[in-house]
């Protein structure tokens, strides 16, 4: 071959492979997902992006650093202190997306004074948005809080926020059974235009699908608000219908939001915690998850399946869980890539940063005066709520023994509610049955941290501290049962604690870590025990695991034991006679008195007329006797130990240990074979 004509057949062939490549690279343009991204713009050079994404979730209306219950400022919450780690975390990167994973606006005193006291009307804007509006954020997710002041409450305070909200599990309720044809009560998904800067300055456009979810058991916890008006579906099955969806609409990444804990490895379905099944998702790009009040990444998920701590990811997706009442921010950034059309997740890398140095005890930032500026009308009325006087104690009100003893902040509200029942019966049909009461400690440590627990002085009670007694918006609700159902109440609180024995030493945990103190109700108007020794009837989700077992003994009304057909009224709140625990016989069928007055209300209304109260804990509970010593420790507040002296009997005693982890104590309880034995 002659060199023209090497020269025309090489030059031929030059052609052939460039046109090839463009027709492959056009093809390769409509590709398919990979780690949760797909081709979307018409990108044909190879670049590489790094993309931040900010959380803040759970921060139940804290935004000035001020705790109303002990009326007094704090370093260790706030949205203002979380401000300004969000601002310092923007300056960090040029790409950078912000949104907030719900349970928003109820939580703390100033969430109830915009709902009751000092309602939000129609064009005010709700002072958790004068502060967000100024940050900024891309997009929020609905949590189950903010159902508690009901649909409308809810819509009017979303009517403030200058950023779009997502929910794609609430439908509404059309009543015809057929769920082929439900639709949202809420946009599902949004799929974000984002114009985002490569490393060498050019930028790029960037579609991000954003899918927001609330735990299913709203329909439960807020029955009264939500029958007839909306149906919540499984989180699971919700994302595997719109994630594909999404990806043929164009989203190149997808960023799960949601209001969700981590969850179980396998599916059983309506799961209230599903942020690791959603790591199955196919198609999830990011999940930034909240709803349990912990931190992701952390080594509490040290033993979670699938979980990379050093990365901060769950089956391989980058995750992160900023705790709660802004105490953290949580952090993914990601690399992406982005090469003939198609963007994927190179490398990502998870944080939550604290606001506080919890070991040294030390503030990690200060408050941003802009967003306490910007609700300090808000805050002042807040304040003068709080601080109105309502009556009297005569003995202190403390939540530090609350999980080992029956105890005075649990023994009020039970007064109260009883109170309140004997009034509301009069003159119907169920007056003259025995009227019982069932609550719960509500700040009793644990994830909430060492100070988590209510300790009011002897003297003056005003509404921070029925607010610090009761925290929740509830409404009263009293139910129908026979002995036999009141004593499977008792059984599944009793999962509280763990099974010691004897000859299980000293260092044996007491409490179950698992199993929250809100479920931990005591039932007031009967006397009982509660056996240690031997294994919990239930789990914490209210499954029967050990059927023989019985831990409640001495189950006694007036002295009389009681018996399985014997009728009761318990008073209790919306959340729990509607299903909320997972208790046995509770599933709101058993609703006797749909009261719409709240607990907290009930007890303010019921400490007025009273004037002065004594709310020393009336012992109708304690642990059953032993026949030979038992040991076991559980973890307190440091500041416990001076109230010591009062928990001591002849049958048990409680001692301090030492420090511990986070800032707790370490206490060791002992069980004494009964002297009357």
């Amino acid at each position: 071959m002659d060199r023209d004509k090497l020269r025309w057949f090489l030059a031929a062939a030059l052609c052939c492979a460039v046109l090839a490549s463009w027709v492959g690279a056009q093809a390769q343009g409509t590709g398919g997902a990979t780690g949760g991204m797909t081709g979307g713009a018409a990108e044909t050079s190879e670049a590489t992006v790094a993309l931040r994404l900010l959380e803040t979730t759970d921060i139940h209306t804290n935004i000035v650093p001020y705790d109303y219950y002990r009326d007094e400022p704090t370093d260790e919450f706030g949205l203002a202190k979380t401000a300004t780690l969000i601002k310092a975390a923007r300056e960090e990167v040029d790409n950078v997306l912000l949104f907030d994973n719900g349970d928003l606006i109820q939580g703390s005193p100033l969430g109830d004074y915009k709902a009751r006291t000092d309602p939000l009307q129609a064009g005010e804007v709700h002072p958790v948005y004068k502060a967000m509006n100024l940050l900024n954020y891309d997009a929020g997710n609905i949590g189950n809080h903010e159902f508690n002041y009901g649909l409308d409450f809810l819509d009017l305070s979303l009517e403030g926020a200058d950023f779009p909200y997502i929910n794609a599990n609430v439908y509404v309720d059309d009543g015809d059974d057929n769920p082929d044809n439900d639709e949202n009560a809420y946009t599902p998904y949004l799929i974000l235009d984002k114009t985002v800067t490569d490393e060498s300055g050019t930028e790029h456009e960037l579609r991000v699908g954003v899918i927001g979810f609330v735990p299913p058991q709203i329909m439960e916890w807020d029955r009264s608000h939500l029958l007839g008006e909306v149906i919540a579906k499984d989180i699971v099955e919700t994302a595997e219908t719109f994630v594909p969806q999404m990806l043929d609409e164009g989203a190149d990444l997808i960023v799960a939001i949601p209001h969700s804990g981590f969850g179980p490895a396998e599916r059983q379905g309506l799961e209230e915690n599903a942020s690791y099944l959603l790591s199955r998702v196919e198609g999830i790009g990011a999940i930034l998850f909240g709803h349990s009040h912990s931190v992701f990444p952390s080594e509490a998920f040290a033993d979670a399946p699938g979980v990379d701590l050093e990365r901060g990811t769950i089956s391989g997706v980058p995750a992160v869980m900023p705790g709660f009442w802004g105490d953290h921010l949580g952090v993914v950034d990601l690399t992406l890539e982005v090469s003939d059309g198609e963007w994927t997740v190179a490398d990502s890398q998870s944080e939550a940063r604290p606001i506080y140095d919890s070991e040294n005890d030390a503030p990690l930032v200060e408050a941003d005066q802009e967003i306490v500026d910007a609700v300090a009308e808000e805050h002042e009325g807040t304040l003068a709520y709080i601080r109105d006087d309502v009556a009297r104690t005569s003995a202190p009100i403390t939540s530090y023994f609350a999980l080992v003893k029956d105890d005075p902040s649990v023994q009020i509200v039970n007064q109260a509610q009883t109170w309140y029942t004997e009034r509301a019966v009069q003159g119907t049909e169920f007056e003259g049955l025995p009227i019982l009461s069932a609550a719960a400690p509500f700040k009793a440590g644990g994830r909430a941290g060492p100070n988590y627990y209510t300790d009011i002085a002897e003297g003056t009670l005003a509404v921070k501290n029925v607010a610090d007694l009761y925290i929740y918006p509830n409404t009263l609700k009293v139910v129908r049962l026979n002995g036999a159902q009141v004593k499977e109440w008792l059984e599944m609180s009793a999962g509280q604690f763990n099974q010691v024995t004897p000859d299980g030493g000293a260092d044996q945990s007491l409490l179950n870590e698992n199993f929250p103190s809100y479920n931990f109700d005591v039932i007031d108007g009967v006397t009982y025990k509660i056996d240690v020794t031997k294994p919990p009837r239930y789990d914490a989700e209210g499954m029967l695991i050990n059927e023989g077992s019985s831990r409640i003994v001495n189950l006694a009304y007036n002295g009389e034991p009681v018996t399985a057909d014997q009728d009761f009224l318990v008073a209790t709140n919306n959340y729990r006679a509607s299903g909320g625990g997972n208790f046995p016989n509770l599933d709101g069928t058993t609703i006797v008195i749909d009261s719409p007055d709240e607990n907290r209300q009930v007890i303010i209304n019921y400490l007025t007329e009273q004037e002065t109260v004594n709310p020393s804990a009336d012992d109708n509970w304690e642990f059953a006797p032993v026949e030979r010593p038992v040991s076991a420790t559980f973890q307190g507040g440091p500041d416990a130990q001076q109230y010591l002296e009062d928990v001591q009997s002849e049958d048990e005693t409680i001692e301090y240990v030492g420090a511990a982890e986070d800032g707790f104590a370490l206490y060791e309880l002992t069980l004494e074979p009964s002297s009357a034995q």
